[in-house]
């Protein structure tokens, strides 16, 4: 099997970084497992949604941060760990958006979230196939995309207090900056993995397609209300 090593610039760090672009058919079984261990995952998540108390969210929010530190912790001591605690992380996302879920359900009815969730899907499918198309820098992508996500955070703290943004706004800002970093994620599993197991592949891209999840959900629900 041949690798095309390449010299490229980091734009995070200004330094030039080695990028190993690994043949398709290389990366297939890590893009297969990753695959395998997100779609249960969303299985699981399902679960956690639909026992999901009213009073949910807040600890199902406490949860999963726990449970990103505590994956980052055991990835490399225990991979089985690790994946447990993804799982156990996926059933508390549950939790955590569960609420908005059961809301949006009973205001509007189930067949936008059902909707929203067949788009999110098709949308990461488009944008696994870009990403295994074409040979994309993982590394700037995600690198512009991460800085992005911190400033409309950031954008989004201010406008709870001075009120300039509209929810349908913020909305297009979430999905355009996960698009951004579904594409980098899928690239970096393209490339190999960058030295990542795919525990920590998989709740890149589960994160990415929960937040995309809630953004369509939004935007779709807000056009139905209006």
């Amino acid at each position: 099997m041949s690798y095309d090593v390449n010299r490229q610039m980091d734009p995070r760090t200004g330094t030039w970084a080695t990028t190993i672009d690994v043949p398709r058919e290389g990366t297939a079984p890590l893009l297969a497992k990753v695959l395998a261990i997100t779609s249960f995952g969303f299985l699981i998540t399902a679960a956690g949604v639909a026992t999901a108390p009213i009073w949910a969210t807040l600890p199902g929010f406490i949860a999963v941060l726990a449970l990103i530190f505590a994956i980052n912790f055991a990835r490399k001591a225990s991979p089985t760990v690790a994946l447990g605690l993804f799982y156990l992380l996926t059933y508390f996302m549950g939790w955590e958006i569960g609420p908005l879920i059961q809301r949006y359900m009973i205001t509007i009815g189930p067949a936008i979230v059902f909707q929203a969730a067949a788009t999110t899907g098709l949308g990461m499918a488009c944008m696994g196939i870009v990403a295994y198309l074409f040979n994309i820098n993982y590394r700037a992508v995600t690198g512009v995309a991460s800085a992005l996500l911190l400033g409309v955070l950031l954008i989004g703290l201010v406008s709870i207090f001075f009120k300039f943004l509209s929810p349908d706004t913020y909305s297009w800002m979430i999905l355009g900056v996960f698009t951004l970093l579904t594409i980098g994620d899928f690239a970096r599993i393209r490339a190999g993995g960058d030295g990542q197991s795919a525990v920590s592949l998989s709740l890149s891209i589960y994160l990415d397609a929960i937040n995309i999840f809630l953004a369509v959900l939004q935007l779709l629900g807000g056009r139905r209300r209006n």
